[in-house]
């Protein structure tokens, strides 16, 4: 590890250097990003910032004039992250863990797709009132309870016709399997529900959005309340690995599905609108937990997945995004998991 000396003359230098390549031209748009989104940095810190935020805005810019040439089907847009290197959103982002041997296999149901499944072409939850609205992790790595909330509100939904936002507080201060906004994985969140007895609402236990904190997740903090539990699960379905035909069918037949995506590259980062896929040829890593609420598929291979993100409505489209299907863009079928309700207890 660096010494504070050493790594302080570095981050001096480093200040130097790119505040002598601040572009004037950009400053009043500059200005505007930070009101939009409420920056504000110590004098030392800004011209790093700044620089940051222009190089991000320069590859945004080169980006969208090749896709307006027909290069690329997605284009992307300035957001909340624009200050941050990548290395620093990788990190903060990095919230889907590995530690499937923790989870008990004897809850596991494995999905079985069906040789010719009747499903249509085309479904979206959202339009059936299955989703509920976009939400924020913040600077908490908590991902997974997120895409886990997402995958049980669909789950209440079906079984009971209500849409009920849920709690993903309760699961990062009682999931003690898991690592709170350190990370964790879906399949620990719905064990932590069945242990329980259920869920609370998002209104009863509200996010506490960025607080880490060193007594999450040692049962201290759970104040997971049972008489005000919205719905039970007893079990977990996982689809088969890299299965997109299989994912296909659950999302038809099952409801919304909490999946593991490698979004560690800019371009996910600052993804605005069109069907994102991009051709990498290095090693995926699941890094982050979505919610699958939906595809359309097409036999031209210009079908897609519909993602819901826990990043606020300012990234993607108002918080969604297209991936491009059929080719297991950023490992999207690798980790596919949802809940399976309780069939003889619950609301």
């Amino acid at each position: 590890m660096l010494s504070i000396s050493v790594a302080a003359l570095i981050w001096l230098v480093s200040l130097r250097t790119l505040s002598t390549a601040l572009d004037p031209t950009v400053e009043g748009t500059w200005r505007d990003w930070k009101a939009t989104h409420g920056k504000e940095y110590a004098q030392e810190e800004e011209s790093f910032r700044r620089a940051m935020w222009e190089k991000n805005l320069q590859m945004i810019q080169d980006h969208n004039k090749q896709a307006d040439l027909g290069k690329y089907t997605y284009w992307l847009g300035m957001n909340h992250f624009g200050d941050l290197t990548n290395e620093e959103l990788d990190k903060r982002l990095h919230c889907l863990l590995s530690d499937v041997d923790k989870v008990t296999k004897g809850n596991r149901i494995t999905f079985k797709s069906s040789d010719d499944p009747d499903i249509p072409d085309q479904i979206d939850w959202r339009t059936k009132g299955g989703v509920t609205e976009v939400k924020d992790q913040g600077s908490c790595g908590s991902c997974w309870s997120f895409s886990a909330t997402g995958a049980l509100e669909g789950m209440h939904f079906k079984k009971t016709g209500k849409l009920v936002s849920l709690s993903e507080q309760n699961l990062l201060d009682c999931s003690k399997e898991n690592y709170g906004c350190d990370g964790g994985i879906m399949e620990l969140a719905f064990e932590t529900v069945r242990k329980q007895g259920g869920i609370n609402s998002e209104k009863s236990y509200p996010y506490d959005g960025t607080v880490i904190n060193d007594q999450i997740c040692d049962g201290e903090s759970c104040r997971y309340e049972p008489e005000e539990s919205i719905t039970r699960c007893n079990s977990f379905g996982q689809i088969m690995e890299n299965d997109e035909k299989g994912l296909q069918e659950a999302v038809a037949k099952i409801g919304p599905v909490s999946v593991g995506v490698d979004a560690r590259s800019s371009k996910f980062h600052f993804y605005k609108s069109g069907i994102f896929g991009e051709h990498n040829n290095g090693k995926q890593e699941l890094t982050h937990a979505m919610l699958i609420v939906g595809y359309n598929h097409s036999s031209e291979g210009k079908g897609y997945w519909i993602l819901k993100n826990s990043w606020s409505t300012l990234w993607g489209e108002k918080g969604y995004m297209r991936l491009a299907k059929g080719s297991n863009q950023c490992n999207v079928a690798e980790h596919a998991v949802f809940p399976i309700p309780d069939p003889k207890k619950g609301k």
